[in-house]
Protein backbone atom coordinates (compact mmCIF):
# COMPACT_ATOMS: atom_id res chain seq x y z
CA UNK A 1 0.00 0.00 0.00
CA UNK A 2 3.01 2.64 0.93
CA UNK A 3 4.23 2.00 -2.42
CA UNK A 4 1.05 2.30 -3.89
CA UNK A 5 0.88 5.75 -2.90
CA UNK A 6 4.54 6.85 -3.26
CA UNK A 7 3.73 5.81 -7.45
CA UNK A 8 1.03 8.06 -7.40
CA UNK A 9 2.65 10.90 -5.72
CA UNK A 10 5.05 10.77 -8.04
CA UNK A 11 3.32 10.38 -11.44
CA UNK A 12 1.15 13.78 -10.16
CA UNK A 13 4.54 15.33 -9.76
CA UNK A 14 5.80 15.07 -12.99
CA UNK A 15 2.23 15.87 -15.14
CA UNK A 16 2.28 19.25 -13.11
CA UNK A 17 6.06 19.19 -13.95
CA UNK A 18 5.21 18.81 -17.50
CA UNK A 19 1.96 21.68 -17.88
CA UNK A 20 4.17 23.89 -16.48
CA UNK A 21 7.12 23.75 -19.05
CA UNK A 22 3.94 23.47 -21.79
CA UNK A 23 2.95 27.04 -20.61
CA UNK A 24 6.42 28.70 -20.79
CA UNK A 25 7.45 27.25 -23.91
CA UNK A 26 4.02 28.75 -25.99
CA UNK A 27 4.60 32.05 -24.71
CA UNK A 28 7.61 33.00 -26.40
CA UNK A 29 6.43 30.97 -29.66
CA UNK A 30 3.28 33.11 -30.17
CA UNK A 31 5.49 36.41 -28.93
CA UNK A 32 7.46 35.49 -32.21
CA UNK A 33 4.87 34.71 -34.34
CA UNK A 34 3.65 37.86 -33.68
CA UNK A 35 6.76 40.56 -34.16
CA UNK A 36 6.74 38.57 -37.58
CA UNK A 37 3.93 39.46 -38.76
CA UNK A 38 4.26 42.84 -37.39
CA UNK A 39 7.70 43.09 -39.70
CA UNK A 40 5.76 42.08 -42.34
CA UNK A 41 2.83 44.11 -41.82
CA UNK A 42 1.90 46.11 -45.46
CA UNK A 43 3.28 43.37 -47.67
CA UNK A 44 6.99 45.21 -47.69
CA UNK A 45 9.88 43.55 -49.52
CA UNK A 46 13.15 44.76 -49.86
CA UNK A 47 14.10 46.15 -53.20
CA UNK A 48 16.53 44.18 -55.60
CA UNK A 49 19.92 45.76 -55.64
CA UNK A 50 21.18 46.18 -59.24
CA UNK A 51 24.44 48.18 -60.81
CA UNK A 52 23.16 50.59 -63.82
CA UNK A 53 24.28 52.52 -66.50
CA UNK A 54 23.45 55.86 -68.72
CA UNK A 55 22.97 55.17 -72.23
CA UNK A 56 25.47 57.81 -73.92
CA UNK A 57 25.98 59.44 -77.53
CA UNK A 58 29.46 59.01 -78.31
CA UNK A 59 31.72 58.48 -81.57
CA UNK A 60 32.81 54.90 -82.43
CA UNK A 61 36.09 53.75 -84.03
CA UNK A 62 35.21 50.78 -86.17
CA UNK A 63 37.85 48.67 -86.87
CA UNK A 64 36.92 45.56 -89.60
CA UNK A 65 38.33 43.11 -91.60
CA UNK A 66 37.15 41.02 -94.14
CA UNK A 67 38.40 38.70 -97.02
CA UNK A 68 38.23 38.55 -100.24
CA UNK A 69 39.91 36.78 -103.80
CA UNK A 70 42.84 39.27 -105.70
CA UNK A 71 41.82 40.13 -109.36
CA UNK A 72 42.66 41.69 -112.11
CA UNK A 73 40.94 45.24 -112.46
CA UNK A 74 41.27 45.05 -116.40
CA UNK A 75 40.98 41.95 -118.04
CA UNK A 76 39.94 41.45 -122.03
CA UNK A 77 38.86 38.09 -123.22
CA UNK A 78 40.08 37.79 -126.90
CA UNK A 79 37.26 36.72 -128.94
CA UNK A 80 37.46 36.00 -132.79
CA UNK A 81 35.18 37.93 -135.31
CA UNK A 82 35.75 36.24 -138.23
CA UNK A 83 36.24 32.38 -138.61
CA UNK A 84 38.35 31.10 -140.21
CA UNK A 85 41.98 28.85 -139.74
CA UNK A 86 44.54 30.79 -137.02
CA UNK A 87 47.59 31.70 -139.05
CA UNK A 88 49.35 33.06 -136.02
CA UNK A 89 48.95 33.19 -132.18
CA UNK A 90 52.43 34.05 -131.10
CA UNK A 91 52.22 34.06 -127.03
CA UNK A 92 51.33 31.75 -124.67
CA UNK A 93 50.26 32.16 -120.67
CA UNK A 94 52.30 34.36 -118.58
CA UNK A 95 54.04 36.39 -122.17
CA UNK A 96 53.88 40.09 -121.94
CA UNK A 97 52.61 41.82 -124.67
CA UNK A 98 52.96 45.65 -125.53
CA UNK A 99 49.98 47.67 -126.32
CA UNK A 100 48.80 47.41 -130.07
CA UNK A 101 50.98 44.12 -130.66
CA UNK A 102 49.13 41.56 -133.31
CA UNK A 103 48.35 38.66 -130.99
CA UNK A 104 45.99 36.94 -133.18
CA UNK A 105 45.56 36.59 -137.16
CA UNK A 106 42.99 34.42 -138.71
CA UNK A 107 43.66 33.68 -142.77
CA UNK A 108 42.08 36.66 -144.66
CA UNK A 109 42.83 35.19 -148.58
CA UNK A 110 38.98 34.56 -149.38
CA UNK A 111 38.24 37.88 -147.59
CA UNK A 112 40.78 40.09 -149.42
CA UNK A 113 39.32 37.93 -153.00
CA UNK A 114 36.14 39.16 -152.22
CA UNK A 115 37.19 42.53 -151.70
CA UNK A 116 39.14 42.97 -154.65
CA UNK A 117 35.90 41.81 -156.52
CA UNK A 118 34.24 44.78 -154.30
CA UNK A 119 37.13 47.12 -155.85
CA UNK A 120 36.38 46.12 -159.18
CA UNK A 121 32.34 46.50 -158.86
CA UNK A 122 33.06 49.97 -157.49
CA UNK A 123 34.92 50.87 -160.29
CA UNK A 124 33.13 49.93 -162.41
CA UNK A 125 30.04 51.68 -161.18
CA UNK A 126 31.79 54.71 -161.39
CA UNK A 127 32.68 54.78 -164.47
CA UNK A 128 29.00 54.06 -165.72
CA UNK A 129 27.64 57.05 -163.91
CA UNK A 130 30.40 59.14 -165.05
CA UNK A 131 29.10 58.03 -168.61
CA UNK A 132 25.52 58.67 -167.84
CA UNK A 133 26.28 62.14 -166.32
CA UNK A 134 27.84 63.26 -169.74
CA UNK A 135 24.28 61.75 -171.22
CA UNK A 136 21.88 63.69 -168.31
CA UNK A 137 23.31 67.30 -169.37
CA UNK A 138 22.57 66.39 -173.08
CA UNK A 139 19.27 65.58 -171.91
CA UNK A 140 19.38 61.82 -173.60
CA UNK A 141 18.83 59.84 -170.49
CA UNK A 142 15.83 60.14 -168.14
CA UNK A 143 16.60 61.04 -164.31
CA UNK A 144 15.37 57.81 -163.25
CA UNK A 145 18.08 56.14 -165.37
CA UNK A 146 20.85 58.35 -163.35
CA UNK A 147 19.67 57.98 -159.96
CA UNK A 148 19.75 54.42 -160.10
CA UNK A 149 23.20 54.30 -161.36
CA UNK A 150 24.22 57.06 -158.71
CA UNK A 151 22.85 54.32 -155.92
CA UNK A 152 24.78 51.25 -157.89
CA UNK A 153 27.52 53.73 -156.88
CA UNK A 154 26.29 53.53 -153.28
CA UNK A 155 26.01 50.05 -152.84
CA UNK A 156 29.02 49.02 -154.30
CA UNK A 157 31.12 52.06 -152.01
CA UNK A 158 29.33 50.50 -149.05
CA UNK A 159 30.20 46.36 -149.62
CA UNK A 160 33.44 47.39 -150.40
CA UNK A 161 33.36 49.34 -146.89
CA UNK A 162 32.20 46.24 -145.27
CA UNK A 163 34.72 43.74 -146.81
CA UNK A 164 37.59 46.20 -145.82
CA UNK A 165 36.44 46.05 -141.56
CA UNK A 166 35.97 42.46 -142.35
CA UNK A 167 39.72 42.21 -142.98
CA UNK A 168 40.39 44.12 -140.27
CA UNK A 169 38.87 41.98 -137.91
CA UNK A 170 41.60 38.63 -138.96
CA UNK A 171 44.35 40.87 -137.00
CA UNK A 172 43.52 41.49 -133.50
CA UNK A 173 46.30 44.04 -131.46
CA UNK A 174 46.55 44.40 -127.26
CA UNK A 175 44.09 46.59 -126.15
CA UNK A 176 46.69 47.77 -123.66
CA UNK A 177 50.49 46.58 -121.88
CA UNK A 178 49.47 43.02 -120.01
CA UNK A 179 50.26 39.23 -119.85
CA UNK A 180 48.32 36.36 -121.65
CA UNK A 181 46.34 34.56 -118.63
CA UNK A 182 44.97 31.94 -120.91
CA UNK A 183 45.36 30.63 -124.56
CA UNK A 184 42.56 28.72 -125.82
CA UNK A 185 43.80 27.54 -129.41
CA UNK A 186 46.54 26.54 -131.14
CA UNK A 187 48.00 27.91 -134.43
CA UNK A 188 46.25 26.18 -137.45
CA UNK A 189 43.07 25.21 -135.82
CA UNK A 190 39.56 26.57 -137.72
CA UNK A 191 37.81 28.41 -135.40
CA UNK A 192 34.01 29.86 -135.72
CA UNK A 193 33.20 33.10 -135.16
CA UNK A 194 33.03 34.30 -132.08
CA UNK A 195 34.98 31.56 -130.16
CA UNK A 196 37.17 32.41 -127.05
CA UNK A 197 41.17 32.27 -127.97
CA UNK A 198 42.78 34.38 -125.21
CA UNK A 199 42.43 36.05 -122.03
CA UNK A 200 44.75 39.14 -121.60
CA UNK A 201 45.14 40.84 -117.79
CA UNK A 202 47.11 43.83 -116.61
CA UNK A 203 48.83 42.51 -113.64
CA UNK A 204 49.82 46.15 -112.11
CA UNK A 205 45.93 47.10 -111.64
CA UNK A 206 44.80 44.86 -108.83
CA UNK A 207 41.01 44.54 -106.68
CA UNK A 208 39.55 42.75 -104.54
CA UNK A 209 35.83 42.40 -104.26
CA UNK A 210 34.56 41.85 -100.73
CA UNK A 211 30.66 41.27 -98.85
CA UNK A 212 30.59 43.94 -96.13
CA UNK A 213 27.95 44.25 -93.40
CA UNK A 214 25.22 46.87 -94.01
CA UNK A 215 26.43 48.71 -91.12
CA UNK A 216 29.56 49.04 -92.36
CA UNK A 217 28.44 50.85 -95.93
CA UNK A 218 26.80 54.00 -94.79
CA UNK A 219 30.78 55.00 -93.20
CA UNK A 220 32.75 54.38 -96.44
CA UNK A 221 33.21 56.45 -99.53
CA UNK A 222 35.44 56.14 -102.80
CA UNK A 223 38.96 56.64 -101.90
CA UNK A 224 38.72 55.51 -98.33
CA UNK A 225 42.35 54.27 -97.20
CA UNK A 226 42.44 50.71 -96.35
CA UNK A 227 44.88 48.36 -95.22
CA UNK A 228 45.41 45.15 -97.18
CA UNK A 229 47.40 42.08 -96.03
CA UNK A 230 48.45 39.14 -98.59
CA UNK A 231 48.62 35.86 -97.17
CA UNK A 232 51.03 34.50 -100.03
CA UNK A 233 53.31 37.76 -99.33
CA UNK A 234 53.90 37.34 -95.56
CA UNK A 235 53.14 40.04 -92.70
CA UNK A 236 53.74 42.46 -95.21
CA UNK A 237 50.83 44.96 -94.79
CA UNK A 238 49.92 47.54 -98.07
CA UNK A 239 47.61 50.09 -98.90
CA UNK A 240 44.58 49.79 -100.83
CA UNK A 241 41.54 52.32 -101.25
CA UNK A 242 37.93 51.96 -101.69
CA UNK A 243 37.42 52.18 -105.77
CA UNK A 244 33.49 51.62 -105.75
CA UNK A 245 30.80 50.76 -103.78
CA UNK A 246 27.59 49.59 -105.14
CA UNK A 247 23.98 50.13 -105.01
CA UNK A 248 22.94 47.56 -103.23
CA UNK A 249 22.96 45.06 -100.38
CA UNK A 250 21.32 41.60 -100.74
CA UNK A 251 18.36 41.17 -98.39
CA UNK A 252 18.86 38.04 -97.68
CA UNK A 253 22.60 38.41 -96.16
CA UNK A 254 22.05 41.80 -95.41
CA UNK A 255 25.75 42.65 -97.32
CA UNK A 256 26.70 44.68 -99.80
CA UNK A 257 29.87 44.84 -102.46
CA UNK A 258 33.00 46.79 -102.18
CA UNK A 259 35.80 46.78 -104.27
CA UNK A 260 38.73 47.87 -103.28
CA UNK A 261 42.29 48.33 -105.32
CA UNK A 262 45.42 48.35 -104.54
CA UNK A 263 47.70 51.26 -104.88
CA UNK A 264 49.73 50.32 -106.63
CA UNK A 265 49.89 46.64 -106.51
CA UNK A 266 53.10 45.11 -105.34
CA UNK A 267 55.50 42.73 -106.47
CA UNK A 268 54.36 39.10 -106.10
CA UNK A 269 50.61 39.94 -105.97
CA UNK A 270 48.81 38.21 -108.53
CA UNK A 271 45.17 37.90 -109.27
CA UNK A 272 43.20 35.07 -107.11
CA UNK A 273 45.16 35.41 -103.83
CA UNK A 274 43.81 35.48 -100.88
CA UNK A 275 43.33 39.43 -99.24
CA UNK A 276 42.83 40.58 -95.92
CA UNK A 277 41.49 43.80 -95.92
CA UNK A 278 40.96 46.31 -92.75
CA UNK A 279 38.52 48.68 -92.82
CA UNK A 280 38.75 51.54 -89.51
CA UNK A 281 36.31 54.42 -90.06
CA UNK A 282 34.51 56.38 -87.13
CA UNK A 283 30.91 56.41 -86.37
CA UNK A 284 29.82 59.83 -84.92
CA UNK A 285 26.76 60.12 -82.46
CA UNK A 286 26.03 56.61 -81.78
CA UNK A 287 24.24 55.54 -78.41
CA UNK A 288 26.22 53.27 -76.86
CA UNK A 289 26.12 50.96 -73.95
CA UNK A 290 28.19 48.69 -71.87
CA UNK A 291 27.49 45.11 -73.55
CA UNK A 292 26.46 43.63 -70.48
CA UNK A 293 23.25 45.56 -70.68
CA UNK A 294 22.43 43.42 -73.51
CA UNK A 295 20.36 40.30 -73.07
CA UNK A 296 18.71 38.34 -75.16
CA UNK A 297 16.04 35.27 -75.50
CA UNK A 298 13.40 33.72 -77.44
CA UNK A 299 11.59 36.97 -78.59
CA UNK A 300 15.16 39.18 -79.06
CA UNK A 301 17.43 41.52 -77.86
CA UNK A 302 16.01 43.61 -74.56
CA UNK A 303 17.39 45.31 -71.46
CA UNK A 304 16.08 46.55 -68.27
CA UNK A 305 15.29 50.05 -67.85
CA UNK A 306 14.91 51.63 -64.78
CA UNK A 307 12.03 54.14 -64.49
CA UNK A 308 11.48 57.69 -61.89
CA UNK A 309 10.23 54.95 -59.66
CA UNK A 310 12.72 53.28 -59.25
CA UNK A 311 11.22 50.08 -61.42
CA UNK A 312 12.31 48.26 -64.08
CA UNK A 313 10.41 47.83 -67.43
CA UNK A 314 11.85 45.45 -70.08
CA UNK A 315 12.55 47.01 -73.12
CA UNK A 316 13.05 45.60 -76.48
CA UNK A 317 16.12 47.10 -78.73
CA UNK A 318 17.70 46.35 -81.95
CA UNK A 319 21.70 46.19 -81.65
CA UNK A 320 24.32 47.48 -84.10
CA UNK A 321 28.04 46.66 -83.76
CA UNK A 322 30.07 45.71 -80.20
CA UNK A 323 33.59 47.07 -79.30
CA UNK A 324 35.10 45.44 -76.43
CA UNK A 325 32.69 46.39 -73.89
CA UNK A 326 30.42 48.29 -75.22
CA UNK A 327 27.71 47.75 -77.77
CA UNK A 328 25.59 50.22 -80.13
CA UNK A 329 21.84 50.85 -79.80
CA UNK A 330 20.13 51.57 -82.60
CA UNK A 331 16.61 51.39 -81.64
CA UNK A 332 14.84 51.18 -78.51
CA UNK A 333 17.21 53.31 -76.29
CA UNK A 334 17.80 57.13 -75.76
CA UNK A 335 20.71 59.11 -74.15
CA UNK A 336 20.22 59.21 -70.59
CA UNK A 337 18.41 56.44 -70.13
CA UNK A 338 19.26 54.66 -67.08
CA UNK A 339 19.68 50.99 -67.31
CA UNK A 340 20.36 47.73 -65.36
CA UNK A 341 24.10 46.33 -66.07
CA UNK A 342 24.05 43.68 -63.03
CA UNK A 343 22.00 41.92 -60.99
CA UNK A 344 19.88 40.18 -63.44
CA UNK A 345 19.07 36.55 -61.34
CA UNK A 346 15.68 36.81 -60.05
CA UNK A 347 14.93 40.13 -62.16
CA UNK A 348 11.26 40.51 -63.76
CA UNK A 349 9.43 43.23 -65.23
CA UNK A 350 8.10 45.70 -62.51
CA UNK A 351 10.36 44.60 -59.78
CA UNK A 352 11.38 47.77 -57.54
CA UNK A 353 15.37 47.73 -57.86
CA UNK A 354 17.91 49.73 -55.97
CA UNK A 355 21.12 50.75 -57.77
CA UNK A 356 24.08 49.91 -55.56
CA UNK A 357 27.84 51.03 -55.96
CA UNK A 358 28.83 53.94 -57.94
CA UNK A 359 27.03 54.78 -61.12
CA UNK A 360 28.27 53.35 -64.12
CA UNK A 361 29.08 55.22 -67.22
CA UNK A 362 29.72 54.12 -70.63
CA UNK A 363 32.98 54.81 -71.61
CA UNK A 364 33.38 58.39 -73.71
CA UNK A 365 30.43 59.98 -71.61
CA UNK A 366 31.46 63.28 -69.85
CA UNK A 367 30.28 65.62 -66.80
Amino acid sequence: MRILLMVVAVAAAMIASGCSENAASTTPRADKTAVGKSANSGGQRRAHLVEVAAAVVDSLRITSVYTGSLRSRRIVRVFNQEEGRITSLPFFEGDHVAEGQVILEIDDALLRAELDKAKAVRREAESNIARLKRLRDSRMISEDEYLRAATAVEVAKAEEAVLQTRLGYTRVRAPFPGVVAARLAERGDIVPRHSHVLTLIDPTRLLTDLQVSELLIPHLAVDDTVTVRIDALGDRVFEGAVLRIHPEVDARTRQGRVEIALQPAPDGARPGQFARVTFSVEALDRKVLPFSALRRDNDGEFIFLMEADNRVKRVPVRSGRRLADRVEILKGVEAGDRVVVKGFLGLVEGMEVKPVGVETRSEGETG
